[in-house]
């Protein structure tokens, strides 16, 4: 091999000279039109994301700074400063002599971000639960609450907030909670969160350093309270219900000391526990240092009398409260709370801490406002009037077109639970023909064992997001697809 063939060969580690593509260049053409203080960012910009999406290949020689400072338009001192600026970042590589190359570093990054939020597509009508009607969200008064709440937010405010949240919000919250649903909420012990969610997990992370390896769950139930407590670290022991709550037997059985219940409006029964079904779990609790965790998920949302109070009310020492605007104003929002036993407050609250520093300080005064001068008690009349109109809609409709139907829980919350008779065919056989028609349903076998051992088909029908004409609708396709067959 001659000198001169040795002195021609690449950098070591680029495996060949590459020629550059002319169509790469023509991605440095819009960055050179940039007015002239944008113009270097811009070049740096453009020619890092040509070497990114592999327009400019690993391996490819680029040419002097002088011959592109040329091509281009533009002063070398741009050029060469934009050669600099991406080989401190390793996008390109360099030695004196050799020249300047792409380096074999880079890979080329994925394009487009993923929507993974839940969609049904394909579906036409949408009688899954669990979605309030987004489209009441008050915008009008809540942008009027932003708006006044940055004209008179302090600086400070912006800083890193209170892990517990800002003192306003601690302050509304406890006064609406006491207020509407009978809690003892000393703004101290108040933490928010984000959505009941976060405040599942944190509850989990402390009884997990307190020596806890499972929690009590309702079944049926919300199958995301599983979910949560795992990411803690805890299992979870499913524990059958009875007409009056959740059976108290069993929960002795279990040997656990934590349990999460939906008492105002159990989820997804639809039922409400009884008074003395809730003394006899305030007893297990006291006799047993346990900890309850109240999920009051649609606590507002009673139809045919006052809502009960919350069962936190009777021992706030050994209840956790947890609630949140997800069901009420909109879960995008992701605000919740969580009033803690006075001997559990710092262990949450340090867990908060170090989980994510805060909520977002703006978002929380936002809903302090709101609350406070009274938009968020006139939203929920509201969504009262809204939400009891639908589900008379929904019961009048499965009368209509599914005579025999039987309709069980309490007049409240977002959805019902419908019985049909047995002449409609098996569980399996109306979801597929559900399915076929157009129609999403969620049976109750999907929300735990003791619904899947049932052989009676039991619908979980959420109404809250739907208007009462796509009710009607909706159940007479699905009364029209179950008769196709």
């Amino acid at each position: 091999m001659t000198s001169s063939e040795t002195s021609s060969r690449p950098d070591p580690g680029v495996q060949e000279e590459r020629p550059i593509a002319s169509a790469a260049w023509e991605l440095l053409i819009p960055a050179v039109s940039a007015p002239a203080r944008q113009r270097g960012r811009a070049l740096q910009s453009a020619l890092r994301e040509a070497v990114r999406s592999g327009r400019l290949a690993a391996g490819t020689r680029l040419p002097a700074s002088r011959e592109l400072a040329a091509d281009l338009g533009v002063s070398r001192g741009l050029v060469t400063e934009a050669y600099e600026q991406l080989t401190a970042e390793s996008y390109l590589r360099s030695g004196r002599g050799a020249g300047t190359w792409v380096s074999g570093g880079v890979r080329p990054a994925a394009h487009g971000a993923r929507d993974l939020a839940p969609r049904a597509p394909g579906v036409r009508v949408d009688f899954r639960p669990g979605t309030p009607d987004l489209s009441l969200f008050p915008r009008s008064a809540w942008g009027a609450a932003h708006r006044a709440v940055l004209g008179r937010l302090p600086h400070s405010a912006l800083g890193y907030p209170d892990p517990r949240g800002l003192p306003e919000l601690r302050e509304a919250l406890a006064a609406l909670l006491t207020r509407r649903r009978g809690v003892v909420a000393d703004p101290e012990r108040l933490v928010v969160c984000s959505g009941v969610a976060q405040a599942t997990t944190l509850l989990g992370f402390v009884l997990r350093e307190r020596g806890a390896a499972a929690v009590g769950v309702e079944d049926p139930g919300s199958p995301e309270h599983a979910t949560l407590f795992a990411s803690a670290g805890l299992g979870t022991v499913p524990l059958p219900l009875d007409d009056e709550g959740l059976a108290v037997a069993p929960l002795l059985r279990s040997g656990v000391r934590a349990l999460v219940t939906t008492p105002a409006h159990q989820f997804p029964t639809g039922i409400a526990y009884s008074a003395e079904r809730r003394s006899r779990l305030l007893h297990w609790a006291r006799s047993s240092s346990a900890v309850i965790m109240e999920d009051d998920y649609d606590g507002d949302f009673r139809y045919d009398r006052a809502p009960v109070g919350a069962l936190q009310g009777l021992d706030p020492e050994h209840v956790v409260y947890t609630g949140s605007v997800s069901k009420s104003l909109a879960p995008g929002l992701r605000l919740g709370w969580l009033i803690a036993p006075a001997s559990m407050t710092d262990e949450i609250v340090d867990r908060k801490r170090t989980m994510d520093l805060g909520n977002p300080a703006i978002d929380q005064a936002v809903l302090a406002d709101f609350v406070t001068r009274g938009g968020y008690d006139r939203h929920l009349r509201r969504c009262q009037r809204a939400y009891r109109e639908r589900r008379d809609a929904m019961t009048v409709a499965l009368a209509e077109h599914f005579p025999g139907a039987e309709v069980s829980g309490i007049a409240a919350g977002l959805h019902i639970i419908a019985r049909l008779p047995e002449r409609y065919g098996s569980r399996t056989d109306i979801l597929v023909r559900a399915a076929a028609a157009g129609i999403a349903l969620r049976p109750l076998s999907d929300y735990g064992t003791a619904g899947a051992e049932d052989p009676a088909v039991r619908l979980v029908l959420g109404y809250a997001h739907l208007a009462p004409s796509d009710i009607a609708h909706g159940i007479r396709l699905l009364a029209h697809g179950l008769k196709a067959s």
